[in-house]
Parts: structure tokens; C-alpha cells; sequence
């Protein structure tokens, strides 16, 4: 699709450079990353690259719970927000359809009700995260102590919540800005797209990501179980760091999903999100159309980041990638790629509510995809828009990180 097309169709965004060549991978930069990542309080972390259709190369480090087993890159976890990727795929396969417009209000492929009259923001704003919607995991989290263990017991590990729940509390609140003008990261954008999904096609949404995406693709590993708690088959443990760092990290691994639900509830493994990711860049999941879409990228408040649909665009010394990230009790994940999809990274930490964890964790992203080069000065940028441009943080430097740490990771 021409940009002149994509102009017409409402995608202000820029369209993609064209990928630059990865670099000769720094397997021994990514395994000091991520034993700074571990050394910063994580029990473990690792590293899986693929270039093309070779086999993928694990660098894994630590541990994958606090009995000693030694981390597992085959092992599943929950992604967190890497789950906005899934659904954004789900609205571009209604959209090829025809069964939803893009550039039409979302409220008109909502159950009545849903958001109020006049609230016209679009689809497309939706997925850019440009919608003015308030996010609904704000009042979850109580701010400012969003990830404490207290309010994880209180209202996220146990409580199940109904996605109309959700978007009432959002709405209550009212429209935080004027829909198309400003980018604030909200779960309740993807929350609403999943609850389209239902709506438009009379099905659970669970349904629906296993019968066009998980079963195409053979993501044996993936799974969106709301709201059972439990991780099926061997998983890692995930681990919730007190605000008191003198006390013991929190097993978090068994947790309702349901509060962040289509944004940020689907559980998977390494292997899967590498094989999602390299078919969603590599044009085998989406039509080429909505994929110079989805990365035809807005900026954020923090360099070096922008926002498509759905996607994420990192810009390090070799190039830009592109994927998502995702932060949930416990768990720290990204999973990108090149615009071609052939080099496709996926980092992974057992621990969140650590900002240290974060940064150690993103820090990986450049010697893995670019080689020997200024890995810390990129690591460091995108795991500041982690801690503090996307999720809940609200901007505040050494405010408390977000659980799906919106990078706008969320």
C-alpha cells in the first residue's frame, strides 16, 4: 500500500524505513545483559534469537524459580501486553473483511452502551493508543502503589472481572484528551478492541485467537485461559518484588487474568512468540496492506520509541524492530523483530516491580540484533519509556513501575 493509500485511509503515521541488515549478533553482550538483568534481582532471565528459517539460539542464565531449577527457555510464561499484538491481528483480519472501518468511531462496533455518546474515537486511535481513554488498571493499582504485593492479593490474583466492568470504570472517568492528539498508553484500548472482536463476530475472544491465529500457526504452547489461574505444563515461576526490597519476592506465577484480559491475559513460551512474531512481520499472518499499517508509526514522549497498531518500532544503532513488550505480576517480556522478520529476539525475566530488571532486560535488545555497539545507551532509553512513558507510571520519573509496564511494554 502506497503512502499516498495509507494517507487516504487515516494512517498519519510514518511508513517503515526500509530494515537495515541485522548485525553479527553479540551472544556475549546479551549474556552480560541479562546477567545484569539477574544481578539487578531477577531469579532469571534469557535470550532467544533466530535469524531466518536456522534454529534458534538460547542464552539463558539464572534461575527459573527459587528451588534452584536452572532457568528454561522452552518453559511457558504469562506475555503481559505482548498480548495487544495477538488482538490487533484479530481487528486487521475484521478489517480485510470489511466488518470493521478503521476510521469509523469503535463505539459503533461496541454493545450498546458501552462507551457514551459522542465518544468518536476511532478504531485506529484505539490501537494507537491516541484515544483520550482513561486506563481502567490505574484504579486496580491504586496509584501510587501499583505493584504492590497488596493490592495483587486484594484485587488481581483471585478477582475475576467482566470486560463491561472494566470499560465502565475507564468511562467513569471521563475522556482524558482530545481522541487523535496525544498518545497515552491504556489498557482499556485493547480491552474495548477485544470486546469488538466478540461483538462483531459472536464469539469468545478466546475462541476466536485460537481459531485465526493459534491453530493456523501452531502455537501449541499459547493459551488465553480466563479467568483459570493456574499455567498448564511445565512454566516458570514469576516473581513480585515487595516495595520493602528487605523483604522476600512473591510467587505471583498463579494469578486471574481477567483485569487486563485482551490486553494483556495470554500465556505462551519463547518459542511461540518467535514464531508469532517472525509471521507477523514476515507478512504470513496479516495482508501486506495491514501490515504498512500497523507499522506505519506515530512517536511517543520517549525517544528512540513509536507506536502503530498494535506494534511497537524501537529504533537501535542497526535499524528498527519492531514487536511488543510486556510486563505482568511476575513476568518481563519483549518479543521483536526485523521489518522482514527474519531476525526475531524474545527476552524474557521472572521478576517485575523492578526497574533495575527492566533496564537490564531491554539492555539485551541492541547485541542481540545489532552486535558489539552502544547497547547501553539504547537499553537504557526504552527501558526508561518501559518504567515510565507507557504503562501506569503517568510519566513521573521514580514514579513505581506498572505490572504490564507499557512500553508503553505494558
Amino acid at each position: 500500500m502506497s503512502s499516498v493509500v495509507l494517507a487516504a485511509v487515516g494512517a498519519t503515521g510514518a511508513v517503515a524505513d526500509p530494515v537495515a541488515d541485522p548485525g553479527v549478533r553479540d551472544d556475549a553482550g546479551v549474556r552480560a545483559a541479562l546477567q545484569r538483568t539477574v544481578a539487578a534481582g531477577a531469579p532469571g532471565a534469557f535470550a532467544v534469537i533466530r535469524d531466518g528459517e536456522g534454529t534458534p539460539r538460547s542464552v539463558a542464565v539464572g534461575k527459573a524459580n527459587l528451588d534452584g531449577t536452572p532457568m528454561n527457555a522452552d518453559w511457558r510464561f504469562r506475555v503481559g501486553s505482548n498480548t495487544k499484538m495477538f488482538t490487533a491481528v484479530l481487528v486487521m483480519h475484521l478489517a480485510e473483511q470489511g466488518r470493521i472501518d478503521l476510521d469509523k468511531p469503535l463505539r459503533g462496533y461496541l454493545p450498546a452502551g458501552t462507551l457514551p455518546e459522542g465518544w468518536n474515537m476511532t478504531v485506529r486511535q484505539v490501537m494507537q493508543h491516541r484515544s483520550g481513554i482513561y486506563d481502567h488498571t490505574n484504579d486496580l493499582l491504586e496509584q501510587p502503589g501499583e505493584e504492590t504485593t497488596s493490592a495483587f492479593e486484594k484485587r488481581i490474583r483471585n478477582t475475576v472481572y467482566k470486560p463491561a466492568e472494566l470499560a465502565a470504570l475507564s468511562v467513569k472517568h471521563g475522556k482524558q484528551s482530545t481522541p487523535g492528539t496525544q498518545y497515552a498508553y491504556s489498557n482499556t484500548n485493547y480491552l474495548l478492541l477485544g470486546m469488538a472482536v466478540e461483538h462483531l463476530t459472536a464469539r469468545a475472544y478466546a475462541d476466536v485467537l485460537r481459531e485465526e491465529i493459534i491453530e493456523p500457526l501452531g502455537l501449541e504452547q499459547t493459551s488465553f485461559v480466563v479467568p483459570d489461574k493456574t499455567i498448564a505444563g511445565p512454566h516458570i515461576t514469576g516473581y513480585l518484588t515487595n516495595d520493602d526490597r528487605s523483604k522476600p519476592l512473591l510467587d505471583s506465577t498463579e494469578s486471574n487474568g481477567s483485569w487486563v484480559w485482551s490486553a494483556g491475559a495470554v500465556i505462551s513460551s519463547a518459542a511461540d512468540m518467535d514464531r508469532f512474531v517472525g509471521a507477523l512481520l514476515g507478512g504470513r499472518l496479516v495482508s501486506d496492506a495491514s501490515l504498512r499499517q500497523m507499522t506505519a508509526v506515530l512517536p511517543t514522549p520517549t525517544a528512540k520509541i513509536a507506536y502503530g497498531l498494535g506494534l511497537r518500532e524501537v529504533s537501535l544503532s542497526c535499524g528498527k524492530v519492531y514487536g511488543h513488550g510486556g510486563i505482568v505480576q511476575g513476568y518481563q517480556t519483549q518479543s521483536f523483530a526485523t521489518r522482514d522478520g527474519r531476525r526475531t529476539v524474545v527476552v524474557f525475566a521472572n521478576a517485575s516491580n523492578n526497574g533495575a530488571v527492566t533496564q537490564g532486560l531491554m539492555n539485551t535488545l541492541e547485541p542481540a540484533f545489532c552486535g558489539a555497539t552502544g547497547a547501553a545507551e539504547d537499553g537504557q532509553a526504552v527501558a526508561a519509556h518501559e518504567a515510565f512513558g507507557g504503562a501506569g507510571a503517568r510519566g513521573r520519573p521514580g514514579g513505581r513501575r506498572h505490572p504490564l509496564l507499557k512500553l508503553p511494554v505494558f
